[in-house]
């Protein structure tokens, strides 16, 4: 068990120089991070991604179930008022872009370990009894001296009429991408050098249980620096929060998330990974279902810039209130 961030960064350096296998968790404030060798991984933890799948009772659950859900998003006005700061911010020049989040409340028929189960993405983890987590979106990987990094940022709604031509050719959104693309650019650039979009903005389609939707992100890579394998957790740390769901510039954009939300984020929009000794990987924890004291919540978001429309921010808040199926 770990105390601090201090201890959670030595160990990330001794693990990674040392090639010992590891998972390792950090919320959004960097207040609670988690690291524990692969071997130490408890029951109550269950990990879903492309190096590592413990997983073991899959056939016990139907992932062609029915998910029912119900949703009860923030109200409108309270969102509306956390928009317009963000707006004014904005034409202070205080940001260009900033990812505003709320949480929901829901009804859903199924447990948290039943939606780990039901859910199809790319990375999915389900906490103890604490949260659970689906996420397409990558943040980095690392492999033989290199990173890479794969913004996701730009949404719409997949059944609409010419929804990939309308999404490609969205100013708000090709401004938004550019943004982000630019941000993990320098971000990488703290780290890595020679860095380089190797695939810029390409659309990936995503199922749920109740609207298709397109999204767009970009591939862009970098080589470590010398000095990466024996600072692997202080240098990590250096590219917290993901660009992609704080904003930019990002100090003053993370002062403006935390005036404007209701409350913190916690484990929502951090970060998850694993390492299994050679290769390392990780994802930013959204699509996101936490059991709270009032009961389940979803928390969503999306970016916002100059350009964004107040009504259309707030749908596709909504439209993010889902559970990827296959």
């Amino acid at each position: 068990m770990i105390n601090n961030l201090e201890d959670f960064v030595n160990k990330f350096n001794i693990y990674f120089s040392e090639s010992i296998p590891f998972y390792f968790m950090i919320d959004y404030e960097l207040n609670k991070p988690v690291i524990l060798k692969l071997d130490n991984i408890t029951d109550d933890i269950l990990i879903k991604t492309n190096l590592i799948d413990n997983s073991k009772n899959e056939n016990k659950f139907n992932s062609s179930k029915i998910i029912e859900m119900e949703t009860f998003p923030v109200e409108k006005s309270i969102f509306n008022a956390s928009f317009d700061n963000v707006l004014r911010n904005m034409h202070y020049g205080n940001s260009y872009l900033l990812n505003l989040t709320f949480p929901s409340k829901i009804k859903i028929n199924l447990s948290l370990e039943d939606i780990f189960y039901n859910s199809n993405a790319r990375f999915k983890i389900k906490y103890k009894n604490n949260f659970v987590v689906f996420s397409p979106e990558i943040f980095v990987e690392i492999e033989d001296g290199k990173i890479y990094s794969y913004p996701m940022k730009g949404t719409i709604n997949a059944d609409i009429d010419d929804a990939e031509k309308k999404l490609i050719n969205d100013k708000k959104e090709l401004a938004e991408h550019y943004t982000i693309v630019d941000l993990i650019r320098n971000d990488l650039s703290i780290i890595a050098e020679n860095i380089e979009v190797e695939k810029f903005r390409y659309i990936e389609k995503i199922k749920t249980n109740n609207v298709n939707l397109l999204q767009t992100s970009s591939k862009i890579s970098g080589i470590l620096r010398d000095d990466f394998e024996s600072n692997a957790g202080s240098m990590f740390l250096k590219l917290l929060p993901a660009g992609s769901i704080s904003g930019a510039p990002k100090e003053k954009t993370i002062e403006i998330i935390s005036e404007s939300e209701l409350d913190e984020r916690g484990y929502y929009t951090g970060v998850f990974g694993v390492y299994d000794g050679k290769k390392l990987e990780s994802a930013v924890m959204i699509r996101y279902i936490e059991n709270t004291e009032n009961g389940m919540q979803f928390r969503s978001g999306g970016g916002i810039t100059f350009l964004s429309d107040k009504d259309s921010e707030y749908k596709e808040m909504v439209d993010k209130i889902y559970v990827p199926t296959n």
